[in-house]
């Protein structure tokens, strides 16, 4: 169960899935101008829309969530930040997110 006060954030411009902590932690400075270290949940998706990331630091390192679909895809929501590729969301949201969507 995620704490409400955590708050999480979807980049919604698709990434690599080969990127691990470090590279999805600079892409959270660079392109979302936020804090990686904050506390913050950050959700990456694939190009394919079939794979997903969650990024957060817990305190002395970074920890990752990695789930692939089968037959499915992750449907994220659309950039709520014109300047930024970024959609804040709930944890309601995160876990329906990470469920799937079946094609």
């Amino acid at each position: 169960m995620i704490p409400n006060q955590v708050r999480i954030f979807v980049c919604t411009e698709r990434q690599d899935m080969r990127r691990s902590f470090d590279a999805l932690a600079l892409a959270v400075r660079e392109r979302l101008d936020l804090d990686p270290e904050s506390g913050a949940l950050f959700v990456f998706a694939s190009k394919r829309g079939n794979r997903i990331k969650v990024l957060w630091f817990d305190h002395n390192g970074y920890c990752l969530l990695y789930k692939r679909l089968h037959r499915a895809h992750f449907e994220l929501p659309d950039a709520t930040d014109v300047k930024r590729p970024l959609a804040a969301i709930d944890a309601r949201t995160l876990a329906a997110i990470i469920r799937g969507v079946a094609k």
